[in-house]
């Protein structure tokens, strides 16, 4: 079968053959449909995910949709090593495999998954969302905060507010149920200043895709102005800006935060799952967008060096 193929750390999957799968009785054939271009994906084929198992060669990819031998469409999660989603079939254990609503088609599916169950499963399983409360998005302008904000929305979040850096982004973000926007383009001053007065009128949830520097000022100032009656929950999701931080002890002591992270091992998976399928029921009613391009996975080397494309790739066979 043709495959997206990683060869060695830090290489570009290339398009090339790769022995066909055999499953056991049980596991499940899939042909593959659309398979998305997420960072997980990227992390994994470079050998810096924490969930990495550095065998090489391997099928890149960790989520897709396709279909059965028995025609029934599926979306499935993380194949078998060394098979991967980037692939004509790949083979995964049936708990593994979620039946898709028929009015959600292939691609839209593939790309919507990784980065909604990315929220969904930060506020249902971790931060414990309830109704009527307030979450900030850092990080709001990428995929997975866009559709953190929508889904924080349709889960009943009061009050949505959203950072960014990329101004015109995030004046977009109002038609997509943000209440307020923080440019993380101001100086350090004036930023804390603006994340203060947001943590006065008082935030519950923080959803973190950056860490870094922008982490440090939000928790500095929720420690400085939160209300003693809140209970803060930061959930650390992702680390597009940094994978280490400066953080000051009586932060935690001054203040009611709780920080906790989401991901592969913080969440089990078939909680991921299931945030996955709510994920997916919530597509239509809740009205979640993101803008998508479709790929011929032979052009997986092009596609793969093209990182500043707001879009989400989905490959297709």
């Amino acid at each position: 079968m043709k495959a997206a193929i990683v060869q060695g750390p830090a290489q570009t999957p290339v398009y090339s053959d790769f022995p066909a799968p055999n499953p056991t009785e049980e596991e499940r054939l899939v042909k593959v449909t659309a398979a998305a271009l997420t960072q997980v994906s990227r992390s994994r084929a470079s050998g810096a995910h924490y969930s990495s198992s550095g065998g090489y060669p391997f099928v890149a990819g960790v989520d897709g949709v396709g279909r059965l031998a028995d025609g029934d469409r599926v979306y499935f999660l993380m194949p078998r090593a060394p098979y991967g989603a980037f692939a004509d079939e790949t083979v995964v254990t049936a708990p593994q495999c979620l039946p898709m609503p028929d009015d959600l088609d292939d691609v839209t599916a593939a790309a919507i998954a990784n980065p909604g169950m990315s929220s969904c499963a930060a506020l249902v399983e971790r931060a414990r969302l309830a109704r009527g409360e307030t979450v900030l998005v850092n990080g709001a302008t990428g995929i997975s905060g866009r559709l953190a904000v929508q889904i924080a929305k349709h889960l009943g979040a009061k009050k949505v507010i959203a950072t960014g850096r990329n101004s015109e982004s995030l004046a977009s973000l109002a038609a997509l149920g943000a209440d307020a926007t923080i440019a993380l383009s101001a100086d350090d001053a004036a930023l804390e200043e603006s994340l203060r007065g947001a943590f006065a009128d008082q935030i519950d949830v923080v959803l973190d895709y950056l860490w870094g520097r922008s982490a440090e000022l939000l928790l500095s100032a929720a420690a400085k102005a939160a209300p003693k009656s809140a209970h803060i929950r930061f959930v650390q999701i992702g680390a597009v800006t940094g994978g280490q931080i400066s953080l000051r002890s009586e932060v935690l002591r001054s203040a009611p935060i709780e920080i906790m992270g989401s991901g592969l091992g913080s969440v089990p998976g078939p909680k991921f799952l299931a945030a996955i399928g709510a994920v997916f029921a919530a597509a239509k009613p809740a009205g979640l967008q993101v803008a998508t391009r479709t790929v011929p996975l032979a052009e997986i080397e092009t596609a793969w060096g093209q990182a500043e494309d707001p879009r989400r790739v989905v490959f297709v066979p």
